[in-house]
């Protein structure tokens, strides 16, 4: 990561910006509460292990709300001399946490609905526990559409998996809200257990998803297509006869990204020229996108060394392919 003040100025807005993130934190803590509180009620009160598979997850939501806490505080440190890209990889283990308690809350899900199907039992005060359950899904969904916005504003994968979460936990609530009163309506208690087992199996596909998502970004995944592509067009706008790029390559950490790519220019440029071109090209990048810093690798054009890694990976910057014809040619054919 280029060390300018310029550069530190920007990431110091940035952390301080992104510690306000942890009132978004306590806003889900909040939530969860709640909704755990009137879920319980909901299902002391039918008995349903449908709503009590609802309110199970819930106690997930509380559980993984205090781990984005957690994760948003570490995520928004800067750089220091033990981490000198900052922190922003914490927000993977809040969404890895999520993710694996998903997986308890399905099982222990599932156990109780296995067992009701096996005994089925009449339900009571239907319409009341309805009443309440639906009262906590509109909860959950007002912080879910509140947390999800956050998410998209500050690309927080932490807010992100947590709104996701939430809103599942609605669409979740809304069919175990329509089973117990099919229950209610036919008297086919075994309907019950039935929908908190199809509660438990949508479960899992949340947290495998998370979990998934968690692993790639802690094994340094690439930006998405569209993002390399917007960054390989910054790129070409410095392309001419002189200056070419290859090996381009991207990482996302967080909230975070990193990139670098190699700067092909003439051997008799000055170092301090091509450094003014290499600050104009981080200068333009950072202009286009938040978090994401480049860094440059500038190499002479007419050195056939500079060539060997044009192979390896990395996105292609458009007019690469001339570059490619040229090298086939020879260096010498590049223009100095």
């Amino acid at each position: 990561m280029p060390d300018t003040p310029l550069v530190r100025e920007d990431a110091a807005a940035r952390a301080s910006s992104r510690r306000n993130l942890v009132k978004f934190a306590w806003l889900s803590i909040a939530a969860a509460i709640i909704t755990i509180t009137l879920k319980t009620i909901a299902w002391r009160t039918t008995g349903s292990v449908g709503l009590l598979s609802d309110a199970a997850e819930s106690v997930v939501n509380l559980v993984a709300a205090v781990a984005v806490l957690i994760a948003l505080i570490v995520s928004s440190r800067p750089a220091d001399k033990n981490h000198h890209y900052g922190h922003a990889k914490a927000e993977y283990f809040s969404a890895a946490v999520e993710g694996q308690m998903i997986f308890i809350a399905a099982v222990v899900i599932i156990y109780t609905a296995i067992e009701r199907l096996l005994n089925p039992a009449p339900l009571e005060n239907v319409g009341i526990g309805l009443g309440i359950s639906v009262l906590a899904s509109v909860v959950n969904g007002l912080v879910a559409m509140v947390l999800l916005r956050a998410a998209r504003k500050y690309r927080s994968i932490t807010l992100r998996a947590d709104g996701q979460h939430l809103m599942t936990d609605v669409w979740t609530s809304a069919g175990v809200v329509a089973g117990v009163a099919l229950v209610w309506l036919t008297g086919i208690e075994r309907l019950d257990p039935i929908i908190a087992l199809a509660v438990g199996v949508n479960i899992i596909i949340t947290g495998g998803k998370l979990f998934i998502e968690s692993v790639n970004g802690l094994m340094d995944i690439s930006m998405s297509k569209e993002d390399n592509a917007a960054v390989a067009e910054v790129l070409s706008e410095f392309v001419s006869e002189n200056v070419h790029f290859h090996a381009l390559r991207t990482r996302v950490s967080g909230h975070a990204r990193f990139g670098q790519v190699h700067v092909l220019v003439p051997g008799h440029w000055t170092v301090q020229h091509a450094h003014d071109l290499v600050e104009d090209i981080e200068a333009a990048v950072r202009a286009r996108f938040d978090d994401f810093y480049l860094v440059c690798h500038v190499e002479p054009a007419e050195d056939p060394k500079s060539y060997e890694d044009i192979g390896i990976g990395g996105y292609p910057v458009p007019a690469h392919h001339e570059l490619v014809r040229a090298r086939a040619q020879g260096p010498s054919q590049l223009k100095a």
